[in-house]
């Protein structure tokens, strides 16, 4: 704990402000990548509100179980209330959101794998290796296979859903989830532009991120290359990716164990996470208080 607190220490104030400045234009090129995608047919809907609905989404994700996600259905309710946007075209520009951030944090994961094995983070059977990348690699290329599946007319998790026997292909929910999938096909065709340019606030989020950690580790003292930067990035992306709340534990010990493994003390690590853990909480705080506030004023109303 003495070696923790003496880490932390060392941050000076206009350090905390540059990466507190950084951290809101990451949360912003997120809102305006959403922006992006729901002004292409609704160009009436103002900007800053979608800030704040970004904020209260990270908010109920990063408090709730699971892997980052859980939030999504507060963006439909958002765009739907707030601004008279239908469930099903709600639901589209959310589905076209999540699709456009998976594909770029998928390329950061794909470029960190590449990172991983190439500082050694992993080591065994070079065949086992090879087979678990070539999986991996298949599993980082969904994303832009689903989007290019949506731009020739095809719906794939409609077909899959519609296909199980189990499911009741009449209900509310699974023809809401088909008609949504059909209006983001039909974005990926008329709104090409728009969709680039949200792949490109997407990009300038990942990059703020990448940029935010550089400046982290910077400031607490430590010494890595680029490559150990993105090889422990990528093990802190994976760590968010576990079924706990905020990647509890999962994200400390991505951390000590890449630091670790780059010759970096474990107090620097667990200084590094709890730099993290007082931004997200920072800013899942604000986004529940804005979420609060804003269903009290609805009911109210």
């Amino acid at each position: 704990l003495t070696d923790i607190l003496q880490t932390l220490k060392q941050l000076e104030i206009w350090q905390i402000a540059l990466i507190l400045t950084i951290n809101v234009l990451v949360i912003v090129c997120m809102a305006a990548r959403w922006w992006a995608i729901v002004r292409a047919e609704n160009p009436s809907i103002p900007f800053l509100p979608l800030v704040g609905y970004r904020l209260s989404v990270f908010g109920l994700s990063y408090f709730t179980p699971g892997p980052q996600v859980g939030g999504e259905p507060l963006q439909v309710l958002y765009l739907q209330r707030n601004h008279g946007l239908s469930y099903a075209r709600a639901t589209s520009a959310v589905i076209m959101d999540k699709l456009l951030e998976f594909l770029v944090n998928f390329i950061l994961i794909g470029v960190g794998a590449w990172a991983i094995v190439r500082v050694g983070l992993v080591s065994g059977n070079g065949i086992r290796l090879n087979l678990s990348l070539i999986g991996l690699a298949v599993l980082l290329t969904w994303p832009i296979v689903h989007i290019i599946l949506l731009y020739n007319g095809a719906a794939p998790i409609s077909k899959i859903l519609l296909r199980q026997p189990f499911i009741q292909k009449d209900h509310s929910s699974i023809r809401l989830i088909v008609v949504a999938e059909r209006m983001a096909s039909a974005f990926c065709r008329k709104h090409l532009r728009a969709m680039f340019l949200a792949i490109s606030f997407s990009l300038l989020s990942i990059l703020g991120i990448a940029v935010e950690y550089y400046l982290m580790v910077s400031f607490l003292g430590m010494q890595i290359n680029a490559i150990q930067v993105f090889a422990a990035l990528t093990a802190m992306q994976v760590a968010f990716l576990m079924p706990l709340p905020g990647g509890l534990g999962a994200l400390e010990a991505s951390q000590v164990f890449a630091l670790g493994a780059f010759g970096q003390p474990a107090s620097a690590a667990i200084s590094l996470t709890l730099l993290m853990r007082a931004r997200d909480i920072l800013n899942g705080g604000i986004g529940l208080l804005l979420a609060g506030r804003g269903f009290k004023d609805k009911i109210q109303a």
